[in-house]
């Protein structure tokens, strides 16, 4: 497993560990997961449609920001 994936998986663990100790039931971390995923869906139909914007992996330097547009 890469350390991308590793990654990525401790931080759905640690988020899936919190939303637990925080009271969510199960039914509703599920809620939220489908949110994410449309979230994730609609942005990315809107990079499709955008004004060719190009997907990148973000860098230390950009922070959060994950996508940068032509």
């Amino acid at each position: 497993m890469s350390t991308d994936q590793k990654g990525t998986r401790i931080l759905a663990r640690t988020f899936f560990n919190q939303l637990r100790a925080s009271g969510y039931t199960p039914h509703q971390v599920i809620g939220i997961a489908t949110e994410l995923l449309d979230l994730v869906t609609t942005d990315l139909a809107e990079l499709k449609e955008g004004d060719k914007g190009v997907a990148v992996q973000a860098t230390p330097e950009q922070g959060a920001e994950w996508r940068q547009r032509a």
